[in-house]
């Protein structure tokens, strides 16, 4: 699971760095940013170096 995460989490980051931060899809896709960081950091990933975002 952990490793699906982190792929999901760089995967993300690649779709939400090609669309503009207003729009619907950003939106969306700040949700599951968000998901995502609370799976990685309670299960001790550090995602300081993997977080391009840093929303």
């Amino acid at each position: 699971m952990l490793k699906l995460s982190v792929e999901e989490f760089s995967r993300l980051h690649g779709y939400m760095l090609l669309v503009d931060k207003d729009s619907d899809a950003y939106q969306s896709m700040k949700v599951r940013y968000n998901d995502l960081k609370v799976i990685l950091t309670s299960s001790d990933v550090n995602i300081t170096e993997i977080d391009r975002i840093k929303a």
